[in-house]
């Protein structure tokens, strides 16, 4: 990956594509990318949606390469939703066709001069951009439809629906997967807003003719590459619980825990959690016929593979199997326990290229304002479809969880930063409450996993409960998370490598072998906290202060059933999160 792709939406006579080598941007991939290219280039107080922004696509450092599980993609710009920096992750092919393609970063800049929808196409004879009006209005399945049958049956796209055509705060990327489906997304901060505010309908990558990325060092690059990929496979989460449930095993774990948001987190208990966990879907994919969840990944190369296929009663493909976050927004926060119905509404958000987290918690908001009731199931489905056919009310919804609170004057509205929380509540898990709180994106479990230690005692035990050692273990997960972010690697490798040191020596040694470089644990450390400064930094020059580092007041007045407990970590302790 030796050059960044520009492409000027506002030039003269449409969209114009311009080449460069990486300056000083060698060396980076993924969030490193994305974040460093934002922070310097795109203004701190710069309008989202206007010319200014700019919309960085970037695989991993790894990603195009034989590493294992390596095809993550980040993408980054100024957020619409929360006015800060940006950086939304996402599975799929399209960060290990771009990288075999030699492109570092793809960035959209400027402002288009018309309404027009175009099209970028990338393979190896180079870039060409056209009109892509017959695209204009679609989902991301007509549109993945279209573009596949005039392109081939091979190409990764990158669409936008109809909620970043409409500009939504919630519109989100989509990635298509093994199958040439649009359902992997980088779904957080209204990434696909700036899209289509740049006028990009669709990217069609082609990476026909195209080699495998090959290592500097090949010989110790192999050898850690199959340590590292044996440690995945022997972890119990990643090796047993994820292949076998999909993410979704967490449903019944985080439900006896105390920590699942119910009915628009005011309980953290769900009655129905048991018909929508992962057990349950997973008999119910087999038992239809489905593919199963321990039959793929979103991406080739991947040894977890925790993705399955979701049928309907009738044999039909319905969507990718519903994430756990997913099932959570859609389900228990709803108090929906209907899988077709969740399963329904994570198609409908791929299609309109939503935010799923960020829909379902709105949709809790607004069944809180009584627009329906918890648990009226179709009621959801309608509150959605407005979104997607950009009602007045639709458009309300579609802007997130902040602004729907604020529309129909509901207090308990679950955000910090204006993004929505996913799916734990931080009375119950503390851990990721700090995260949420302190994080640069926005209210994010996957800026610092807390979870995992929280709650599945991986890389130690912390008591979700109580708020000491919650701090450092934030910090330390965030710092190891940036880092993580920039290789393409998938997040679920932190289980291995917080319990297994070497496997955790053996990415290190992995990550070196690949650049050429004899790398340390410090190194890692060092990545991870440039990251998130130059994040920091861009937020704090945008007018972020310590106040937006906070949870919502609720959280600290009101004891979650069935611990009875709030919110403890003060807001003194909070302000020394990235004390390092």
């Amino acid at each position: 990956m030796d050059k960044i792709l520009r492409i000027d939406v506002g030039a003269a006579g449409g969209p114009a594509a311009k080449t460069e080598g990486l300056g000083a941007y060698a060396g980076l991939g993924g969030r490193a990318m994305t974040s460093t290219m934002v922070a310097k280039e795109v203004p701190p107080t710069c309008h989202p949606l206007g010319a200014a922004n700019k919309l960085i696509i970037a695989p991993g450092l790894l990603s195009g390469s034989a590493a294992a599980i390596s095809g993550r993609i980040s993408v980054g710009c100024k957020s619409p939703l929360t006015g800060g920096i940006k950086e939304a992750n996402s599975g799929g092919q399209g960060a290990q066709v771009m990288a075999r393609l030699g492109y570092a970063a793809i960035v959209l800049e400027g402002k288009p001069a018309d309404d027009r929808l175009y099209k970028i196409i990338i393979n190896k004879d180079g870039v060409t951009i056209e009109p892509a009006d017959e695209l204009k209005g679609l989902g991301n399945y007509a549109t993945v439809e279209k573009l596949a049958a005039k392109y081939g049956q091979k190409v990764a796209c990158i669409t936008i629906g109809q909620a970043g055509e409409m500009k939504m705060s919630a519109a989100s990327v989509a990635f298509t997967d093994v199958e040439q489906r649009p359902t992997r997304h980088a779904g957080r901060g209204g990434v696909g807003a700036v899209m289509g505010a740049k006028g990009i309908k669709a990217i069609v990558l082609d990476d026909a003719d195209m080699k495998m990325r090959q290592p500097a060092n090949p010989e110790k690059f192999k050898a850690a590459n199959k340590t590292f990929a044996e440690g995945l496979r022997k972890h119990p989460v990643t090796g047993e619980g994820l292949p076998a449930f999909g993410t979704n095993v967490l449903t019944n774990v985080v439900n006896e825990a105390g920590g699942f948001p119910t009915h628009n987190f005011k309980t953290g208990q769900f009655e129905g959690a048991s018909k929508i966990s992962g057990e349950t879907q997973a008999a119910l994919e087999n038992e239809r016929g489905g593919e199963g969840s321990a039959t793929h990944g979103c991406h080739r190369g991947c040894v977890i593979r925790c993705s399955g296929t979701f049928y309907d009663k009738n044999g039909n493909f319905v969507t990718k199997q519903p994430e756990y976050e997913t099932v959570w927004a859609h389900g228990g926060n709803c108090g929906i326990d209907d899988l077709d119905v969740i399963a329904l509404l994570d198609r409908m958000d791929d299609d309109f290229g939503l935010d799923t987290i960020e829909m379902g918690a709105t949709i809790g908001v607004a069944m809180d304002a009584g627009l329906a009731s918890f648990g009226d199931s179709q009621a959801a489905i309608k509150l959605l479809q407005e979104v997607g056919d950009g009602t007045p009310l639709g458009r309300i919804l579609g802007n997130g969880a902040a602004v729907t609170g604020q529309v129909f004057g509901v207090e308990r509205v679950p955000v910090v930063k204006r993004q929505s929380m996913p799916a734990y509540d931080p009375r119950a898990v503390q851990g990721i409450g700090v995260t949420y709180a302190t994080t640069t994106m926005g209210a994010d479990h996957t800026a610092g996993y807390a979870v995992a230690t929280n709650l599945l005692g991986v890389g130690g035990s912390v008591d979700a409960l109580k708020p000491e050692g919650q701090v450092e273990l934030s910090r330390n997960l965030q710092i190891a998370t940036a880092a993580i972010d920039a290789t393409g690697f998938c997040l679920f490798i932190a289980f291995a490598i917080l319990d297994q040191p070497d496997t955790f020596n053996a990415m290190v040694d992995m990550v070196g072998a690949f650049i050429g470089k004899d790398m340390t644990a410090d190194d890692v450390t060092d990545l991870g906290k440039s990251i998130l400064k130059c994040e920091r930094d861009f937020n704090k020059a945008a007018g972020f202060t310590a106040k937006d580092d906070r949870l919502p007041d609720y959280f600290k007045n009101e004891a979650l059933a069935p611990h009875n407990v709030t919110f403890g970590v003060t807001d003194e302790e909070l302000d020394t999160v990235f004390n390092w």
